[in-house]
Parts: C-alpha cells; structure tokens; sequence
C-alpha cells in the first residue's frame, strides 16, 4: 500500500509538472506575441514621430509656448503707457526696433507678435501680449491664419477678433485701438517653396481682399480705427512685390521699411 501511495504521489508530482512546463510555454508564447505587439506599436509610433509635418507642428507648438514665457518675463521691464505691436507672424517678423534706430523714430513701441497664431490662441494670451503693457496705442494684425484653418468662416474670423478688441476696450478704455488691413501675398512667382506655394492657393488675395472688407466693417461696429498702409506693396498685377517676400506670405525688411512712413502717421498722431 505504500508503494500504491508513492506511484500516486509520483504521478500527481509529475501531472503538476507537465501542467507547469505547459504554462510556461503557454506564458512565452504570449510574451512573444505581447513584444511583437509592443515593438509594432513602437514601430509605428515612431514613423508618425518621424512624419516632417508633424515634427514641424510640435516645433511650432513649443515655439509658440517659448514665446510666451519670454514674453511674460520681458514685460517685467517695459514701460508701460507706450505703443504696442501685436498679432501673428506679420507683426512679430516687423523690424521695428532696427527700423527705429535706421528711420530716427523716436517713440518707445513694443512688438509682442507670435508666429503661427490665430485668433483664438491670442484670445488666451492676452493678459501677456496686451494687457501687462498697458499700452496706449495698439496696432493689430491677427487673423491671416484662421484663413487656412480647415473649418474656416468669415463669420467664425470676425466673432473671435471681435471678442479680442471687447476685452481689450473693456480692460484698456483709454487706449487707442488700430486694426490693421491684412497684407497681400503672391503666389504667383516662384519662391522655389512648394509648401507655401500649397498654402497659398488657399490664402489667395481674393480671400485676403474679403477678409479686410469684413475687418473694416467690424472695426466700424466697434467704433475703432481701420487703417490700410498696404499701398506700396503691390506689383502690378495686385500681387506682393515678389523682392519684398520671403516666399509669398512673409516679408523682408525691404517690405515693411515700404509701409512705414504710413504707418508712423498713426503712430505719431
């Protein structure tokens, strides 16, 4: 009966063993599989990682965050009560600091432009680009990227800009607001980037034309001043001069330095 009680507990032990060595390989099976699962998602991660317009977006992005936190820190040495620039990267690419030392412009003016932003990231940012200043005279020009938002309205554009000039009349009463007209573009002359080309067959100067018609009649509403120094800009056929752009949207020096003049109109008056 013993030697029956040890053939038992010999073939219980070696059961238990086969079921262990089963799981085992059962276990390292779906280990396998788990790691081919995980290294294909890292796989595929990594491409979108790899993606060029998405590693521009996040550039732009952290780029954008940057500027803000500079921004804030720089406002802790302004003089308030001054002139202030503000808007997208149509305002923060404008010269003006060597401009004033070139033009002999003699009033303290500020430029808190970011690049890349719409109204509804300035909304957000106000407090920072606007209301730390102060300012006495504000020049805006926002708006131009809403124009290529893939869900763009006119009506859309025109509400947010006028929520931003509210709460700018609301905090700063005594301020004197310009709202700028939008510049042209070209996309017409070769500027040998064909990503921009691709961006402006959407901000066309037909668009641009019509956003400014419907700025000039919010800035009216508002009782504020709608101001167009985009005169000498202009070729021949309606386009921005090619040799004031960097590629069709931006400009050089050479192109803002062609609106001052008109510009410091406002300035000064």
């Amino acid at each position: 009966m013993i030697e029956d009680r040890d053939r038992t507990g010999r073939g219980i032990a070696m059961e238990r063993r086969r079921d262990m060595e089963q799981t085992m390989e059962m276990k390292q099976v779906t280990d396998v599989e788990q790691s081919k699962d995980t290294e294909q998602a890292l796989n595929e991660e990594q491409k979108m990682d790899m993606d060029p317009r998405k590693i521009i977006e996040a550039f732009m992005e952290n780029d954008k965050r940057d500027k803000v936190q500079r921004y804030k820190i720089l406002n802790h040495y302004i003089k308030k009560g001054q002139i202030l620039f503000v808007g997208s990267s149509l305002m923060e690419q404008f010269p003006i600091y060597e401009l004033m030392q070139d033009c002999g412009i003699k009033e303290t003016i500020y430029n808190r432009g970011i690049g890349g932003y719409t109204t509804v990231e300035m909304l957000e940012v106000l407090d920072t680009v606007v209301f730390d200043l102060e300012p006495s005279k504000i020049f805006i020009n926002i708006g131009t990227n809403d124009l290529n938002l893939p869900d763009f309205t006119m009506e859309g554009l025109i509400g947010r800009y006028m929520a931003i000039l509210e709460r700018i009349m609301e905090r700063l009463p005594q301020a004197k607001i310009y709202v700028m007209a939008y510049y042209p573009v070209n996309g017409a002359y070769d500027f040998g980037n064909p990503y921009m080309k691709e961006a402006l067959k959407i901000r066309t100067n037909a668009r641009i034309d019509e956003a400014n018609q419907a700025v000039e009649k919010m800035a009216g509403r508002l009782g504020l001043k709608f101001i167009n120094v985009n005169k000498n800009l202009y070729d021949g056929a309606g386009n921005l001069k090619h040799q004031y752009s960097v590629e069709g949207m931006h400009m050089y020096a050479n192109g803002y330095h062609a609106i001052l003049e008109d510009l410091m109109k406002y300035v000064r008056e």
